[in-house]
């Protein structure tokens, strides 16, 4: 029988580590022989919802597309990664509904961390108020109550992170568990 299906929806603030958990996921999936296709939310925003500005409207539109090629995708038996900031509770839990197998990882990590690691600036700025409606700043951002996984990139390391969820998919049945030394 085929592996079913499922999608591991990273949500987290800007720089948390949601892409390069993405990253390090996949190559794990293929190895074990799950076929995988990553949707980050950046690439999204480039090739399918060019045009979308930040407003809640467009961000909810951004997020409502990723889940419907997320769905397309996972009832055809594909490990769907998707890595969007995705800041409100309730279109995530829109997607959820549509979605067999959702698992819902929530990468959390302080602003004060946050800003630290952040190259560009842009945490400083929006909290100095250069920069409106800043995700986790100036405009909200609405973690999971009760993701299926939580990470923190602050406290955890990748590899940590990586088996929290990867045991979490074992347990639900959707990927088989690693060859054992």
């Amino acid at each position: 029988m085929a592996q079913p299906g499922f999608v591991v929806w990273f949500t987290g603030l800007s720089g948390a580590g949601k892409s390069t958990l993405a990253e390090a996921l996949a190559p794990v999936l293929r190895e074990r022989g799950v076929p995988v296709e990553i949707l980050d939310g950046d690439e999204v925003r480039t090739n399918l919802s060019k045009g979308l500005g930040f407003s809640k409207e467009d961000r909810d539109t951004n997020i409502l597309r990723i889940g419907y090629v997320a769905k397309l995708l996972a009832r055809n038996g594909v490990g769907v990664i998707t890595a969007a900031i995705s800041p409100y509770a309730d279109i995530r839990n829109q997607v959820r509904a549509q979605v067999p197998n959702f698992i819902e990882v929530h990468v959390d990590c302080s602003i004060d961390e946050l800003t630290r690691r952040d190259v560009k600036g842009l945490y400083a700025k929006a909290l100095r108020g250069e920069i409106a409606n800043f995700t986790g700043v100036s405009d909200p951002y609405e973690a999971p109550e009760h993701p299926e996984v939580r990470v923190n990139s602050e406290s955890q390391t990748e590899a940590e992170s990586l088996a929290d969820i990867l045991a979490t998919l074992e347990q639900r049945g959707l990927v088989p568990a690693a060859a054992r030394a």
